[in-house]
């Protein structure tokens, strides 16, 4: 069973890392980061409620934000490969819930990147 201190380390990853591909696809302004700052939150708690599931919140957090972006500030993050041909659409976390979740475009069925090293 997860300890509070790797809850606390996996929560301050997913925000690392989250953060990081925001920054790198310029997305990261001050709501945004709220936004983020929202989704730790909401998965500390679910954390609290399911110790065991330390290994599944970076794709949590990074669908959290994903959800929360899409009603404030549209799609992201985009396939910058397929919106450079004019078919511009947002990556999806895969898997869904499970451990070293990745940026996938559907499209193309291609993994993009893991999440934390969008560039």
């Amino acid at each position: 069973m997860a300890t509070t201190d790797d809850i606390e380390t996996a929560l301050h990853t997913a925000r690392a890392l989250i953060l990081a591909d925001l920054t790198a696809r310029d997305a990261a302004d001050a709501a945004v980061v709220s936004l983020v700052e929202q989704a730790v939150t909401h998965r500390r708690w679910w954390l609290e409620q399911w110790p065991d599931g330390t290994e599944y919140v970076l794709g949590l957090v990074a669908q959290d934000v994903q959800d929360g972006l899409l009603e404030s500030h549209g799609r992201w993050p985009l396939c910058a490969d397929c919106a450079a041909d004019g078919d511009p659409h947002a990556l999806s976390v895969e898997p869904e819930l499970g451990p070293e979740p990745h940026w996938v475009c559907g499209k193309r069925g291609a993994v993009v990147a893991p999440v934390g090293e969008l560039v």
